[in-house]
């Protein structure tokens, strides 16, 4: 069960969740995610495989505490034919052995590119991604990265929760 924050931002476990604001209320807010969902479809039409899409911005997500973005892009993944071992590893995928190198690097880029107040993007990560991925699929890589968090930070900002996404929502509520 999700936790409401009542205006001193206590919490009640009772309560569930309810989103403060929603984005499509404001005119500026709902052209501006209209077009950050338009800009998402350039990285569809990329030779970045849709399941390692999903699988870095669940774990981005997942970092970013944003539970309608993990319920979206699990449900996305599941959809891309992910499996339920692989889902519930991400967060985990340091110590897990269903990932490629390849799906390492990628993951260990969300992880950096996400926690960049931390350390950055260290070297070592740099050059796993440029060992696993052409010029092409680094700027896919590194475009989605930013475009995850800042989907995750607009959500957790509203309160918007998980657990209602259906796969193909988004094309729905873009259009």
């Amino acid at each position: 069960m999700f936790a409401r924050c009542d205006r001193t931002g206590h919490h009640s476990e009772d309560d569930v969740m309810e989103p403060r604001f929603n984005l499509f209320d404001s005119p500026t807010a709902a052209k501006v995610a209209k077009r950050f969902y338009a800009t998402s479809l350039v990285l569809e039409e990329s030779s970045l495989p849709r399941s390692l899409r999903e699988l870095v911005q669940l774990r981005v997500s997942q970092l970013n505490g944003c539970g309608f973005c993990a319920d979206a892009h699990a449900k996305e993944a599941a959809a891309a034919g992910e499996t339920a071992v692989r889902l519930g590893l991400v967060a985990t995928w340091r110590h897990s052995t269903v990932f490629t190198e390849a799906e390492r690097a990628a993951l260990a880029l969300a992880e950096e590119g996400t926690r960049l107040g931390d350390h950055g993007v260290s070297d070592e990560t740099w050059a796993e991604v440029r060992e696993h991925y052409d010029d092409d699929l680094v700027g896919a890589l590194v475009c989605l990265v930013s475009l995850i968090n800042a989907a995750t930070r607009m959500n957790v900002i509203v309160h918007n929760p998980g657990g209602a996404y259906e796969p193909g929502m988004f094309t729905r509520v873009s259009g």
